[in-house]
């Protein structure tokens, strides 16, 4: 092992003794009896990798609290390992996190190994897309069934060999933006406009330098759009300013789809949906519980509610748009990017 990985591994397990400190736990001792604490049978167990991200605590929420809606599905977060990430932004976050997801009868553990020793599915919430290969993986080679939320990774190649281990593996996972399921988004691929011949979408996309621009936020609009068009994009062109980046996908049926990132303004989502019987306004945005619900159904059934195939275009379609980018907006096959 070389001295960089040394330093690597010597800053994460700073990170996370500082952020045990901080939340008022000591190494080695579990996190304190919860006040609410619910025994859990085998079989509905859920454990999250993962407490940078306020995604945790919205499905803890859901599945956890006896006011939720979706509290009576059976399943419960019983266990958290709280790192992975090495970003500060989201490191920081940590300690609160741990301290806020306690009261909902969640155990606090020093390891992913020993998260999955005791629960049946895992959600993969690290805000940071470069560990997740090698969570992503401890958790398959368990075959233990996941949701991943984005991004799958920080690279496509590490978000095509995940996908390719779970299938090799033949251990269910599923990924997705919440975005996908606003209600006007799901209406108009149902039908409600007929045919969809186009959509054009937005939502922020700030960036993160330690992943590709569109990775870490505009793919939440990217989904939004793939999700309208389905797949079949076969070349994109990029335009990037300091505030703003326009992307433009043509299909392979000659159907054209716009994202627009935003870095400056109000920070929304939204856009169009173009059909044979009329236009779609997309939006407001709904929040988390129609994800929940799917995962809790993908945990039921094993089968991932999306197509693996769409997901893998998504990210095709951001490294593509990186690539564009590059070239100063040249035309980019996503076929180039793999």
């Amino acid at each position: 092992m070389d001295n960089h990985k040394y330093i690597i591994m010597d800053r994460r397990k700073f990170i996370r003794n500082a952020s045990l400190a901080a939340a008022g736990i000591g190494i080695g001792v579990n996190a304190a009896k919860a006040v609410n604490r619910q025994s859990t049978a085998p079989g509905k167990r859920v454990g999250i990798i993962g407490l940078d991200t306020s995604h945790s605590m919205a499905f803890t929420k859901g599945l956890n609290d006896p006011s939720s809606a979706l509290s009576n599905s059976g399943y419960r977060v019983t266990a958290a390992y709280p790192y992975g990430s090495t970003i500060e932004i989201s490191t920081s976050r940590i300690p609160g996190y741990i301290k806020e997801i306690q009261p909902y009868g969640v155990k606090i553990v020093e390891s992913i190994t020993a998260l999955l020793a005791e629960v049946d599915y895992v959600l993969l919430e690290t805000n940071d897309g470069n560990p997740r290969l090698a969570q992503a993986t401890e958790v398959i080679e368990a075959g233990k069934p996941m949701f991943i939320d984005k991004p799958v990774a920080a690279s496509l190649e590490d978000v095509q060999k995940i996908y390719s281990l779970a299938e090799r593996r033949q251990v269910p996972i599923f990924s997705t933006s919440s975005l996908r399921y606003m209600s006007t988004i799901q209406d108009a691929i149902n039908g409600k406009i007929g045919k969809i011949l186009g959509a054009d979408t937005y939502s922020p996309a700030t960036l993160e330098p330690h992943h590709p621009d569109l990775f870490w936020y505009g793919i939440h609009g990217v989904e939004s759009l793939i999700a309208l068009m389905g797949v079949g994009c076969k070349e994109i062109r990029r335009m990037h300013t300091e505030g703003t980046d326009v992307v433009v996908g043509n299909w392979a049926d000659g159907r054209i789809g716009i994202f627009r990132g935003t870095r400056t303004g109000k920070h929304t989502y939204g856009g169009t949906a173009y059909g044979e019987k009329g236009d779609l306004t997309l939006g407001p945005y709904n929040g988390y519980d129609t994800l929940l619900s799917k995962i809790i159904t993908f945990f039921d059934t094993g089968k991932s509610p999306v197509d693996a195939n769409e997901t893998l275009e998504i990210y095709r379609f951001m490294a593509a748009a990186d690539l564009s980018k590059a070239r100063g907006g040249a035309n980019v096959a996503l076929s180039e990017v793999g």
